[in-house]
């Protein structure tokens, strides 16, 4: 770790090695160099004079880089791409005559912004699964303990601590739909030329359509790819870009919607994110549990948010066949929006899997508001004994408010129940009440959706991606 110049934090403290590696220089430019090789072969399999002896020397030198001899290249020629082809070229002097023949830039550098955004697609697939696992746990396991709904965050009907867990699988689920969409439908920008035209490789086929045609299938085979987009300029369109960071930008926001959601429950006391035996929450209160991880989610969720704007803007001011103003943007904003998805899935996975339920502060308020909640049961109850429904009403409002009085101003236990039992108008018993006063009577079908969900909706995810839980959680690095 540098400690004289910046460096980003997202590196250092925040994203996986992994996720790191997919977008280092050795990934990008070992790609690049892979490239290379496909056109290579493609050119030569269709009659080019390119040899195989030519094949074999680019492919014996895809990894071993020389970065020093490349960044005096550029310095000189001022192209990045350029004084790749002369590093590579002197690694590869037999072969050095027919490296990037026919190509453009883009050739290498849009194609592997493609792959690599595939494979930062399928790591960050792999981790909204394990999450995806770590909540099935959970709500499995609480699906039937009754807590507090809450609409507008004021008590509302019960809902259990399961179902309310399904909730953000859900949204993740979504998510996971949409990741799966966009590795299936990516493609490869293939062998454009200069303007999209494909006129210099008509040059060297001599007019040969189908040849042209050949080279793209061939080196997306290669590439691992089924397809090239159809038409292109220089390069692919950049609504490509902003389509794969707004599916991030997805992960991103069902990510904070269940950190703030459990930054309000430990508020609560009723759900906290994992505490370690000697972690600090605090340097002046030492007292405090800081749900810190899930406010973690929530800043780089912001930052991921706000990203996507970046590929929107580009993909809106490119010119004709393209520009170059894309370039210095999508070095910082692809990679980065991967970076940081790929910690927060991180951070989310170690949270959903040690969440702490505190029960019994769960039911204390659920009691608290379960009189008011019993009141329409507990009127129906009255009827049938005889009560008139629109006096029993008018009563339950007015205790209502006299019970609320105790709990806001007052600081007292809620006596609605209490209230209720001297009043004739209920002709019930405090006993008779209280009967009422069951929370597993108010939460509907919530179990029952739980496991539907889970074994209709999950399960099939969890099976089809088994793979991915066999690799287990990455480890927080901070």
């Amino acid at each position: 770790m540098s400690t004289n110049r910046y460096e980003s934090p997202l590196s250092s403290r925040y994203a996986s090695d992994e996720m790191q590696y997919i977008f280092s220089p050795d990934k990008k430019f070992s790609t690049w160099r892979r490239l290379w090789v496909a056109l290579a072969r493609a050119e030569m399999e269709l009659g080019l004079p390119v040899t195989q002896e030519q094949v074999d020397e680019l492919e014996a030198h895809i990894t071993d880089i020389d970065y020093e001899k490349a960044a005096q290249w550029e310095k000189k020629l001022r192209h990045d791409v350029m004084a790749h082809v002369h590093t590579y070229g002197e690694a590869c002097p037999k072969a050095m005559p027919i490296i990037h023949l026919g190509a453009t830039s883009c050739y290498v550098g849009d194609n592997t912004d493609v792959i690599l955004m595939r494979e930062g697609l399928e790591l960050v697939r792999e981790k909204v699964v394990r999450v995806l696992a770590h909540l099935r746990d959970f709500a499995d396991r609480y699906k039937a303990l009754p807590t507090l709904g809450f609409t507008h965050f004021q008590a509302a009907q019960l809902v259990t601590v399961g179902k309310r867990a399904t909730l953000w699988m859900n949204e993740l689920l979504m998510d996971l739909e949409e990741i799966d969409h966009r590795i299936s439908t990516l493609a490869l920008l293939g062998s454009k030329g200069t303007t999209g035209t494909q006129a210099s490789f008509l040059e060297l086929f001599e007019g040969d359509h189908e040849k042209v045609r050949l080279l793209e299938e061939k080196i997306a085979r290669e590439m691992g790819f089924t397809a090239v987009v159809p038409v292109s300029g220089q390069t692919y369109s950049r609504k490509m870009d902003y389509n794969v960071v707004s599916t991030l930008a997805g992960v991103a926001q069902s990510a904070s919607k269940f950190a703030t959601d459990l930054r309000l429950l430990c508020h609560l006391k009723e759900v906290e994110e994992p505490f370690e035996k000697d972690q600090i929450g605090s340097s002046a209160m030492p007292y405090k549990r800081n749900p810190m991880r899930c406010e973690r989610i929530c800043a780089l969720a912001r930052y991921v948010m706000v990203d996507a704007g970046n590929p929107a803007i580009t993909a809106a001011t490119q010119w004709f066949e393209r520009t170059l103003d894309d370039s210095a943007n999508k070095r910082l904003s692809v990679p980065e929006a991967f970076l940081a998805v790929d910690a927060i899935l991180n951070i989310w996975a170690n949270v959903a899997s040690g969440l702490v339920v505190h029960p019994k502060v769960i039911e204390k308020h659920v009691l608290e508001e379960l009189p008011f909640m019993a009141s329409e049961n507990i009127m129906m109850d009255a009827v049938k004994r005889g009560g008139d429904r629109q006096a029993l009403h008018e009563r339950i409002r007015v205790l209502s408010q006299e019970a609320g009085y105790q709990v806001k101003e007052l600081g007292k236990p809620n006596d609605l129940i209490d209230r209720m039992a001297a009043d004739p108008a209920f002709g019930m018993t405090k006993e008779e009440l209280s009967a009422h006063l069951d929370p597993a009577a108010y939460i509907g079908r919530c179990p029952e959706q739980v496991e539907e969900f889970l074994s209709r909706e999950i399960d099939p995810v969890l099976k089809k991606y088994a793979g991915a839980l066999d690799r287990g959680d990455t480890e927080l690095k901070v």
